[in-house]
């Protein structure tokens, strides 16, 4: 630490700061109360005038009674729709569920079905051609059809014939076969279309006949409520 000097405030001088502070300080003050003075706010004049609106006492008491008991009645409503809210919704998601695990179910019965059908399309097929194969060496040992010139042609002809017309037959077997899977599949498509429609139509018919029996229960029950209360109200001494 370097060496430094220490000079003595002036008595003087501080006496006369603080005294000015202080003055000031009382100046602002007694403005103060003499701009409060000033700016009192006077009396306040009301007319008189009769409290209370046209009811009386005892119809303000019933008043409030009931909308005691409207209120209390509201809070259980709320609380049942709640509890009906929470219960249709898990109902919903159980549907929903179902829904997916009935989808999958479909799904694999058509993947069977399809893999059974190419199974069959795929034996049918081997088939055909082990047939034509064979018809194919039967026909080795056959004439050609153009070197029989005459009306009678003979046996080995007649088995050309019969072997051609077989192969055609086993052609349009297969031919048909397929067109009646295509239609087959089709249909079935079609119908879990339909199916899925219908199961949808009703779902939400359901809850539309819940929301308006929900709908009409409260009616009842807020009419069943306000009756009594209104022949009552004439007769009611306090």
């Amino acid at each position: 630490v370097g060496p430094y000097v220490l000079i003595t405030p002036k008595e003087t001088r501080r006496n006369q700061l603080q005294q000015s502070k202080l003055c000031f300080a009382k100046k602002e003050l007694d403005d103060l109360e003499r701009w409060k003075e000033e700016h009192r706010p006077g009396p306040i004049k009301l007319v008189p005038q009769r409290l209370g609106g046209k009811e009386s006492e005892t119809q303000a008491r019933q008043k409030q009674q009931m909308m005691l008991m409207q209120s209390k009645y509201q809070q259980k409503h709320k609380r049942e729709e709640y509890v009906k809210a929470k219960k249709a919704a898990e109902e919903a998601e159980i549907l929903k569920k179902k829904a997916i695990q009935r989808e999958k179910a479909e799904r694999l019965e058509v993947k069977k079905r399809q893999q059974e059908m190419q199974r069959r399309d795929m034996f049918l097929e081997d088939q055909y051609y082990k047939t034509h194969e064979l018809l194919n060496r039967l026909d080795l040992g056959l004439p050609k059809s153009d070197s029989c010139q005459i009306a009678n042609c003979g046996p080995e002809s007649t088995a050309w014939m019969r072997s051609h017309t077989y192969k055609q037959a086993l052609r349009e077997d297969e031919n048909r076969r397929l067109e009646e899977m295509k239609q087959e599949q089709q249909r079935k498509t079609e119908l879990m279309e339909f199916k899925q429609k219908q199961e949808e139509e009703a779902r939400t018919r359901a809850h539309q006949n819940e929301q308006r029996r929900v709908n009409s229960a409260f009616l009842d029950r807020l009419q069943n409520k306000t009756q009594p209360n209104s022949i009552y109200q004439p007769g009611y001494s306090g």
